[in-house]
């Protein structure tokens, strides 16, 4: 007689009648190298497994001890690569193994929150689901924690809802959301369509016309929903996460992963799920309240790091510096001194096997960099 899923056994029955938050897991997708932040951050190693902000923490970390207050410690999923489940446990003890799905290889962020919410459908029916990047930097715990819960409230409507980040410059980094007419449920508007990352003079426009927001890449949503919509824009796609789902925890599990994961589509979710649900009305978002940032490249630790002091140098790592009118950023795994002298603006990765020497505005050029390094047979620092 076949094993009945784990997931199956975990829940059979849920009360529709259950308060949104009640309702509510949080989804943290934890993939990507960060290829901006190489030489510190690896395939083995990727940014979230690293402390980038001071905080005793690393990013992971502090995004998971922001959700608990929220979803609790038991309704905290992680989806990342088979490679880093060790290194996952250790950094969060408390993790159950049903709550840690492993990707075989990276397939972009639909396969990791579709394939997540398909699980967590099977244990309940009406879930919604939050799903929150492993490796952004967020301040304001308490409006973080308003926002979400708002968001969760709007989304038990029938919305797959964003949190938009209000833009404090014209940048070309981010995705902008544009905003519709309030949906009459706390801050909530609707969401009118998504707007790839803009050249510069129409980012100036977007923010100048106080309508636009940056997409960071929140999406809350009861899962049922989300699976529809991919239904629609993904069918194949969809039906394979739906396989993969029902053999999450059975004695078939590997092989049924083996066969089909290979073949899944890299597609982000925000081009399967979230456009074709704006185009349907279906998308709303809360303006947040919170300060957050992508940690994207070098740059942007420097100005966490400096609190926007133009003449500091940030370091982090144990590390001895001497340093003589230098600004900019140090970041240490050797503990070996280092001297500065004379550098504006400079970035400096020191790492047992490779070192990194750039400034701020060529930060964004260190992907560049990874790409050539594949191409010449250097995969081995990477």
């Amino acid at each position: 007689m076949p094993k009945t899923p784990i997931s199956a056994r975990l829940c059979k029955v849920m009360n529709t009648n259950r308060a949104p938050l009640e309702r509510f897991y949080s989804v943290i997708p934890a993939g990507g190298i960060g290829s901006r932040l190489w030489p510190l951050s690896r395939a083995s190693a990727p940014k979230f497994l690293h402390d980038l902000t001071g905080s005793g923490q690393t990013l992971l970390q502090d995004t998971v001890d922001r959700l608990k207050p929220i979803a609790g410690e038991n309704r905290i999923l992680i989806v990342t690569g088979a490679a880093h489940k060790t290194a996952v446990q250790d950094q969060c003890p408390e993790l159950s193994s049903e709550n840690l799905v492993l990707e075989p290889s990276p397939k972009d962020s639909t396969a990791a929150i579709a394939l997540a919410a398909a699980i967590l459908v099977r244990r309940e029916p009406n879930v919604i689901i939050g799903s929150f990047a492993a490796d952004h930097v967020i301040g304001g715990q308490e409006a973080f924690i308003k926002n979400v819960t708002e968001a969760v409230e709007v989304a038990a409507t029938g919305k797959i809802v964003t949190i938009g980040i209000e833009p404090t410059e014209p940048s070309v980094g981010f995705g902008y959301i544009k905003s519709g007419e309030k949906l009459g449920v706390g801050h909530a508007r609707e969401v009118d369509k998504f707007v790839e990352k803009p050249s510069i003079e129409r980012a100036r426009k977007y923010v100048e016309s106080g309508k636009y927001l940056w997409n960071a890449g929140m999406f809350i949503a009861p899962a049922k929903l989300l699976l529809e919509v991919l239904a629609k824009s993904e069918p194949e796609l969809h039906d394979q996460v739906q396989k993969l789902a029902e053999s999450w925890g059975t004695e078939n599990q590997h092989s049924v992963f083996d066969s089909i994961w290979p073949t899944l589509k890299k597609i982000a979710i925000d081009y399967s799920v979230a456009e074709p649900a704006a185009e349907q009305g279906l998308v709303a978002v809360v303006p947040a309240k919170f300060s957050w940032h992508d940690v994207g490249d070098f740059a942007a630790i420097a100005e966490l790091q400096g609190g926007g002091q133009r003449n500091h140098l940030a370091v982090l790592g144990n590390v001895t510096v001497l340093s003589d009118k230098s600004n900019g950023i140090l970041v240490s795994e050797t503990g070996r001194l280092v001297a500065l002298i004379g550098l504006e603006d400079v970035i400096v990765v020191d790492t047992p096997d490779a070192l990194l020497v750039t400034t701020k505005e060529h930060a964004q050029r260190v992907k560049n960099l990874v790409d050539s390094l594949k191409t010449t047979g250097h995969s081995d620092v990477l």
